[in-house]
């Protein structure tokens, strides 16, 4: 018979001690929370932002080059965001935020007690908990997690600071923070430069739809980015989610909702890297300005200001609409020039250079490997130039510039050496245009593509002037010796001996067309000028001496250290900029009185605090007569000489022209003077043209000196840059907002050389020559 045992009772824990526990678990759960938010408040989970850094979280500010008409031209950055203000920002815009982002904002301190609970208890699938000023906060201030544990610490770190940023900031300044934080990629850093990149305009001007994309790619801008091919879809679909947000929250009516849904997704995509947009050239040379200015101008501190992260605004002289025009002629012209010269090179066995041996193009080649970053690159990494070599001769996929694309930009294979080839073939240009009274530089195109060409043939290059040199010699001449247009001087051939001036050599210059007809006759030096006869100008530099001709273009604001004091600069021998040249002649319209030309007027810190005011610097040069005198020497150029294309009736016979120019006729009426320019080989086309209150010059070429037209034909300055100058002032002219002067040129009170040469032949009763005492 077995044994039973009893088994031992155990003792029923009372409903007290599991509500005791439960209370325990509770408060020792809380405490370790209220711990750790302790701790993260504390810094033990990574810095803390200071009270210093919560009242200023705006850095890394692009620095803004404005027009002097209120345009943006561009910006300086290593993050694009220019901050805007809550009164910038559209109503639809922050509806739009608050709809989708965070229904509650309104009525909370920085974190969503239901919305965090309903994030618990789903586990995330309904929505997570995120407010704004908890997304704030990791934009400021948090850095990427590397783990899960990581997160969690983080996301703590963010609650606090979102606290703090609720404690400090007003619901409408935290909006304006994130907004302006948020990077929408394609360097849109902020809300002003993505409404600007991908719709073309400031933040108040958005459409709600157009408001709902920006929005829509809050919650991921790659994967809801409307400029991505592959993404569209996905943004579309976002961007009516959005919408429909906006329904339920009663910022859009049902039908208003369908209408808006509706729509297409239509962008105005504007990049704005550094070298994309308008005035690419001039807001590189406006950065060389910066940085020797910030070089000079430390701040209060002594610390140097920073264009890429300080925020500057930087207004400059360049009229948007202006800079707008000019970059279409140069466009337009050089686009349509360049297809005649590619044309007449088919058949050069040297193209695309011109009068030189197969060995020199080799000498050339090489040159430009060696000046090549490529180049430089292989030979850092102390590669021997056999190898450097071969490297050019391998053919590889490449993006190169190309007028036939409508970005300028096509794909293709081909070696490193034919590239070379392939970008010298390419005619530049450069344009330059400013109000003589102010010397404001009014446009600026310094090439034809500054993401393929980057040197500036404004204020970089230096080319040979050719007869745009003369109007200095004549006035001069005019200063000196108070000469008329109107005075006759003969054009038979001149001969300046061998040690005078220090030459060398007998020099004898040629007319145009070297034959006898070239050589007889007398003319006025208002003809000579405008038909460029080199004999009557070689008299005129004889008789001043070359001296003060450098004398003068000095007070111009020349660089004449490189100029020899020889009569052939008279010829336009000389080396010099388009900015010179632009600045030099605006003297003239300018009544004798030079202006420095002026590129920046004004900078300011973020705050508005002005750090730099343009002060115009001006000299007197010449008498206003001697100014006016040679004025109307130029005038005679577009009245009858080479310049003569701008007045409409020129080309009516003249097949060639048409097909090489664009915008012919231009058929101005009004007063102009001006000066065509034409170097050796026709190496360097040039036109400068004035009008009383607009002095602009054009240059038109290749690279390389030996890259040019056959002939004269279309290689001289009335075809290759005249049109330039022609199609720009039209649309100047179109634009009344511009208000560009029509009128004649100011004419001295107390004028005593005469102009008029009709009157001045009947005056005299004589149409013979200059005074003998002249001795010319």
């Amino acid at each position: 018979m077995a044994t039973s045992k009893k088994k031992k009772a155990v003792p029923k824990k009372s409903k007290g001690s599991y509500i005791i526990g439960f209370w325990t678990l509770f408060g020792v759960g809380l405490l370790v929370v209220v711990i750790l938010f302790l701790m993260a408040g504390w810094g033990a989970f990574g810095k803390m932002p200071t009270f210093e850094e919560l009242e200023n979280p705006e850095t890394n500010l692009a620095t803004e080059v404005f027009s002097s008409d209120g345009e943006t031209l561009g910006k300086y950055y290593n993050e694009n965001r220019t901050p805007v203000k809550y009164d910038d920002l559209p109503e639809n815009l922050v509806q739009a935020l608050v709809a989708t982002e965070d229904e509650r904002y309104y009525h909370h301190s920085g974190i969503d007690a239901r919305g965090t609970l309903r994030a618990i208890a789903y586990l995330g699938s309904k929505g997570g908990a995120s407010t704004i000023t908890q997304q704030l906060s990791k934009l400021l201030f948090s850095d990427v997690p590397e783990s899960k544990i990581e997160r969690v610490f983080q996301k703590m770190k963010e609650w606090v600071i979102a606290v703090r940023l609720e404690r400090q900031y007003t619901k409408q300044e935290i909006i304006t923070m994130y907004l302006n934080k948020y990077d929408f990629l394609y360097q849109a850093v902020g809300i002003r430069s993505a409404s600007r990149i991908y719709f073309g305009k400031e933040p108040q001007n958005l459409k709600t739809e157009e408001a709902a994309v920006l929005v829509a790619m809050l919650k991921n801008p790659i994967l809801y980015n409307p400029a991505k091919e592959e993404f569209k879809d996905n943004s579309l679909t976002r961007r009516n989610q959005v919408l429909k947000q906006m329904e339920k929250n009663g910022y859009l009516t049902p039908a208003k909702k369908d209408s808006l849904q509706s729509l297409p997704l239509k962008l105005n995509f504007s990049p704005e890297g550094h070298d994309e947009g308008m005035a690419t050239y001039f807001r590189a040379y406006v950065q060389k300005f910066l940085g020797e200015w910030i070089d000079e101008n430390p701040k209060p501190d002594g610390s140097e200001y920073n264009i890429f992260r300080d925020g500057l605004k930087v207004y400059t002289s360049i009229d948007s609409k202006m800079q707008e025009y000019a970059e279409e002629a140069v466009e337009k012209h050089i686009a349509h020039l360049q297809k005649e010269f590619t044309r007449q090179n088919k058949n050069n066995p040297t193209a695309p250079f011109r009068d030189v041996e197969e060995s020199e193009v080799d000498q050339i080649v090489e040159s430009a490997m060696k000046r090549s970053a490529r180049w430089k690159e292989m030979k850092a990494k102390e590669m021997s130039e056999e190898k450097i070599r071969s490297s050019f001769e391998k053919e590889r996929k490449m993006r190169v510039f190309s007028w036939a694309s409508p970005n300028h930009t096509k794909d293709t294979v081909m070696t490193p050496r034919d590239s070379i080839l392939y970008y010298k073939s390419y005619l530049q240009a450069g344009m330059m245009s400013m109000r003589p009274q102010s010397g404001e530089v009014k446009a600026w195109v310094g090439g034809t593509d500054f993401k393929h060409f980057k040197y500036d043939h404004v204020k970089q290059g230096k080319r040979q002037v050719g007869s745009t040199f003369k109007p200095f010699v004549y006035a001069t001449a005019i200063d000196q010796l108070k000469l008329s247009p109107c005075d006759r001087l003969p054009k038979n051939r001149f001969t300046i001996e061998a040690g005078r001036y220090g030459l060398l050599k007998d020099w004898s210059p040629k007319n145009a067309g070297n034959d006898a007809e070239s050589y007889v006759g007398m003319m006025t030096l208002k003809d000579a000028l405008a038909n460029s006869v080199n004999t009557v100008t070689a008299r005129l530099i004889d008789k001043t001496g070359p001296r003060p001709v450098i004398d003068l273009i000095d007070k111009l604001g020349i660089d004449t250290r490189n100029i020899p004091a020889v009569p052939s600069i008279a010829l336009g021998t000389a080396d010099l900029s388009l900015f010179e040249m632009v600045s030099a002649y605006s003297t003239f319209a300018n009544e004798g009185v030079y202006v420095k030309p002026v590129i920046v007027t004004r900078i300011e810190d973020k705050n508005g605090t002005v750090l730099y005011q343009n002060v115009p610097q001006t000299r007197d040069v010449l008498s206003k007569e001697a100014a006016f005198v040679t004025v109307k020497l130029m005038e005679g150029v577009t009245q009858s000489g080479s310049g003569v294309r701008l007045r409409g009736t020129y080309a009516a016979n003249l097949d060639h022209y048409k097909r090489a120019v664009t915008g012919y006729p231009y058929d101005f009426k009004n007063p102009i003077a001006g000066k065509t320019g034409t170097t050796q080989n026709q190496s360097d086309g040039w036109f400068m043209g004035m009008v009383p209150d607009l002095a602009t010059g054009v240059w038109v070429g290749a690279e390389d000196r030996s890259v040019h037209f056959p002939t004269i034909t279309y290689g001289q300055g009335a075809t290759m840059a005249l049109p330039i100058w022609g199609m720009y002032m039209k649309k100047v002219y179109e634009d009344d907002e511009l208000k560009v002067s029509k009128e004649e040129f100011k004419r001295p009170e107390d004028l005593s050389i005469a102009v008029d040469c009709s009157e001045y032949q009947e005056t005299e009763n004589s149409d013979t020559t200059v005074p003998d005492e002249l001795d010319f």
